[in-house]
């Protein structure tokens, strides 16, 4: 754009914007890293290590339940004991997904503000 054709207040203002855009760390990232050609979505290692705890804690939750169910049809001491480790071992790694989530969700709105 040609400079000589902008008046005072409209170069003050287009230097405002280009202030403020400076600023903006997730804009400047995501030009970073744009690409000029689509490619197909391919699950990444770190889009699966962000979901791997929860992956986890639901393989756990299935692991209980079928131990549960089998401790309770059975009766026998030894599932009824597996049945409560792996229920307490589910319990706290939900307990530090939930830690974990509500940091990251208050991080977040600090930011926002």
């Amino acid at each position: 754009m040609d400079e000589a054709n902008l008046s005072a207040h409209e170069r003050r203002v287009l230097a405002e914007i280009e202030e403020e855009l400076d600023r903006d760390e997730s804009l400047a990232r995501r030009l970073r890293t744009m690409r000029r050609v689509p490619r197909p979505h391919l699950p990444s290692a770190a889009g699966l290590g962000r979901h791997l705890p929860s992956l986890g804690v639901a393989a756990l939750g299935a692991t209980t339940l079928a131990l549960l169910v089998l401790a309770v049809a059975t009766e026998a001491p030894a599932l009824i004991w597996a049945f409560a480790g792996v229920w307490v071992l589910t319990l706290l790694t939900t307990l530090i997904l939930v830690v974990r989530w509500t940091r990251r969700r208050t991080a977040e709105a600090r930011k926002k503000e």
